[in-house]
């Protein structure tokens, strides 16, 4: 009997369908397929010179039709590429650059006063801190592991600060991740 286990084109996939508001998630998952199935390379090539195959090209623009409600479809119909298609929906998703440096402003406002009340679980505040880092990094700006390893460090609740405290004296917070920071002070607590 053959399950199919090991054949790479043999499971069926199941497409994320893009909704308003889960524009990044999606994105991260139809790029994952793309590059599991070797067409990512119509939206992103390795080198500007790299010709896309007619073929990848109208795979990698399959995948996304299939993740997509027809409203977007219709509205991207004309793009004769993949990459057009990808930039089309992504523009349509995140805005223009200017709208997109707003979110970025907000989002980034809104990690720096993230704190953590006594009343929270440690699980709970890294989910919040890792959403929010996740979406601005998506939106194209770069935040350093190590910063956000120091905000989450600064923003404990008093009955988790000594165990902090003690990290940042002695960790290393310059190559610390923040799950390396995040199970330090969940196995301290």
């Amino acid at each position: 009997m053959d399950t199919g286990k090991g054949k790479v084109g043999s499971m069926g996939l199941t497409y994320p369908m893009l909704a308003k508001g889960n524009y990044t998630a999606w994105a991260l998952k139809i790029k994952v397929f793309m590059q599991a199935q070797g067409v990512w390379t119509t939206v992103e090539p390795s080198d500007e010179k790299t010709s896309i195959e007619g073929k990848s090209d109208k795979v990698a623009l399959a995948m996304i039709y299939q993740g997509i409600t027809e409203e977007i479809l219709l509205s991207i119909a004309g793009k004769n590429t993949t990459k057009e298609g990808w930039e089309a929906i992504k523009v349509m998703c995140q805005g223009a650059e200017r709208v997109k440096k707003a979110k970025v402003q907000t989002l980034k406002a809104e990690f720096e006063s993230l704190h953590m009340e006594d009343s929270d679980q440690l699980e709970d505040f890294y989910m919040k801190l890792n959403g929010l880092v996740s979406t601005i990094r998506a939106l194209g700006e770069e935040m350093q592991e190590s910063y956000v390893v120091k905000k989450l460090l600064r923003a404990v609740p008093s009955r988790v600060l000594q165990i902090a405290s003690t990290i940042e004296q002695f960790g290393y917070l310059e190559s610390m991740t923040v799950e390396e920071a995040i199970g330090s002070l969940q196995a301290h607590e």
